[in-house]
């Protein structure tokens, strides 16, 4: 491997100097406090709060920071702007909001149980309509997106500074979720110059998995630098029908244990002639955190979770955090998520690779993508078949979903089908 000397990481969003960190020690006197009922959407972005992910956010927003989100897509700090997409919202009942006194400290619980403290800056009404209208950019309300937000029945937001207790993972991939600053010691231990991670909340295609290699080889031919790449799957809340993060963490991890990442797909001799080895330089981070299915600007807010793990690129595909109507019309131009990052509200350091479709190509013998391969015959399934295949326990095509992925599927599907029975 080539050693070099210019470990780089990106700067933490909003200027700061180092991660946010606002976790500490339980203190007794929470409990006496006035209780906020939260979800367990609600805690885990606190605890991406409390953690640094959410970067330079120290509690949920104030109304203050919550409508020049919405109205400028940033937020303020240090007399500068720094683009923000989507707020970060704390909902709660009427009558929690009418004993939240601002100045004053409430309880923060989950299923009854004290985690934290918010100290109150801003009690407000949300306009639901207008939120989903503005982060959506569509006045339609057929989507997932909005029904996160409109199937909600609390009215009121508060913001503030939040103090959380230490988070207990007890899933059996918690050893693969990292803090800020967590990632930043592993990216600067291993002394890579530039890094590239990669989102996902479904399990890989090769199609899929193509993005990584062509984003973590798009960057190493241009600068021929040592590159870490990260597989960085959500793990937070998703949508009833999305595969369960437990499911989804085992095939990446078959992919990642098994160095199966871009075999057959890759462009070897690059790796070679660098001195370095995807593989060899692949990581599988999983990040807590919840899914918006909110398009273009999730798609900002996805880069602005890794710019502060100190990524210093980050992948952006086609139909990135889509989610269609319900009548399956696209809400999104296929590449809108791209395109966002042209005219953003204010700063953001980290730098975005586009990718295209991808598919395997016959005549070439391996994926690549479909703008650089003109009438050459695809190889596909859909997704429909593909749950069917995976359903009786068969593999597909290998030139689609690689015998790793396929297997954990199957194992997962033909248990579902039989509970079904």
């Amino acid at each position: 491997m080539t050693t070099t000397t210019l470990v780089r990481t990106s700067p933490v969003h909003g200027g700061l100097a180092q991660p946010v960190s606002r976790l500490g020690k339980p203190d007794p006197a929470w409990s006496k406090l006035p209780q906020i009922d939260v979800n367990d959407n609600d805690r885990t972005s606190m605890y991406r709060i409390a953690d640094g992910t959410l970067s330079p956010l120290t509690g949920p927003m104030t109304e203050a920071d919550y409508r020049t989100v919405l109205d400028k897509g940033a937020i303020v700090r240090g007399g500068k702007s720094w683009a923000w997409t989507i707020p970060i919202l704390l909902p709660v009942t009427d009558a929690e909001a009418a004993a939240a006194k601002v100045g004053a400290d409430v309880a923060l619980c989950f299923e009854g149980k004290v985690f934290g403290k918010l100290t109150v800056q801003s009690v407000f009404a949300w306009d639901k309509d207008e939120f989903v209208r503005i982060v959506y950019g569509t006045s339609r309300q057929d989507h997932p997106g909005a029904r996160l937000w409109l199937g909600d029945a609390r009215t009121k937001l508060l913001g503030g500074e939040i103090t959380l207790s230490p988070f207990a993972d007890t899933r059996p991939f918690a050893k693969r979720i990292l803090s800020p600053t967590e990632t930043r010691k592993l990216l600067e231990g291993r002394g890579y110059e530039q890094s590239v991670a990669f989102q996902t909340r479904n399990p890989l295609h090769r199609a899929h998995e193509y993005a990584l290699v062509y984003g973590a080889e798009a960057i190493l031919r241009k600068t021929g630098k040592k590159t870490g790449v990260v597989l960085n799957p959500l793990v937070g809340q998703l949508k009833g029908d999305d595969v369960p993060a437990d499911v989804r963490m085992q095939t990446y991890e078959a992919l990642v244990d098994g160095r199966f990442l871009g075999q057959g797909d890759m462009d070897e001799s690059l790796w070679k002639s660098k001195g370095q080895g995807l593989n060899e330089q692949l990581h599988l981070i999983g990040l807590d955190i919840r899914m918006y299915y909110g398009g273009p600007r999730e798609a900002v807010m996805h880069a602005i979770y890794r710019q502060n793990h100190g990524f210093t690129h980050f992948i952006i595909g086609r139909k990135h955090a889509d989610a269609p109507y319900d009548d399956k019309s696209p809400i999104w131009g296929d590449f809108d998520a791209q395109e966002i990052f042209k005219k953003l509200g204010g700063e953001l350091a980290i730098q975005t690779v586009n990718v295209g479709f991808a598919a395997y190509f016959e005549e070439i013998g391996r994926v690549g993508l479909v703008e650089d391969n003109p009438g050459k015959t695809q190889v596909s399934i859909s997704g429909t078949k593909i749950r069917e295949i995976l359903g009786k326990g068969e593999l597909p095509d290998a030139r689609v979903m690689r015998p790793s992925t396929a297997k954990v599927l199957a194992a997962y599907y033909q248990k579902v089908d039989q509970q079904k029975k």
